[in-house]
């Protein structure tokens, strides 16, 4: 997967994988990055998939409609790529946060329904609930940050609130942080995601 990797000053530090919105590349969320750990590690990734010339991370059928299919075989792939670059450049695999958006935040919600130690946890801002219907693994020990706007015209509060609960009854810490916004990523969304971070 193409992709941009940042040595940290702190090999103690969490690596933070940037996974980023639809349209975006892995260069977009690498100020959020500074705002949350500037000694960590960053892999930051691109999605494999083109939408009208626009990457994402899994194919959709419509607004707010998954292709399930391609969505479980993305996040396989996604996994498997993240043990192979925990190998490559050395970084811990087990201590992995992701900080996603939108489109970049549904591919990390997937990676904690599907695969136990996949995340350490995850920073998800304006997420969606990525299946429906299915047993999560047992998430005791991961944190999990969601923010999310009121007013979202792609992702419906109903969403979020759903993703919390699941995630709450898969046993995962998690914090649900409301901004009344739309989809836009706001400064305030990432400096709540910061303060979170410190506290985990």
């Amino acid at each position: 997967m193409k992709h941009l990797f940042q040595k940290g000053n702190d090999p103690s530090k969490p690596t933070l994988l940037l996974l980023h919105g639809t349209g975006g590349t892995e260069r977009d969320l690498l100020p959020l990055a500074g705002e949350i750990d500037k000694d960590a590690t960053i892999l930051s990734v691109r999605g494999n998939v083109l939408e009208n010339g626009m990457p994402r991370f899994f194919k959709r059928l419509a607004e707010g409609v998954f292709d399930e299919d391609d969505l479980i075989f993305r996040t396989k792939e996604l996994n498997e790529f993240l043990n192979q670059a925990a190998k490559e450049n050395g970084f811990d695999r087990n201590n992995i946060i992701a900080i996603g958006y939108s489109n970049g935040a549904n591919i990390a919600a997937s990676l904690l329904f599907h695969y136990q130690n996949a995340l350490k946890g995850a920073i998800l801002h304006h997420p969606m609930v990525p299946r429906r219907g299915i047993t999560l693994p047992d998430l005791s020990g991961k944190h999990v940050f969601i923010s999310a706007g009121t007013n979202d015209p792609i992702c419906a509060p109903e969403e979020s609130k759903d993703l919390y609960s699941l995630l709450e009854q898969a046993n995962a810490n998690v914090e649900l942080r409301w901004e009344n916004r739309g989809h836009q990523l706001t400064y305030n969304e990432v400096e709540a995601a910061s303060k979170w971070y410190q506290n985990i």
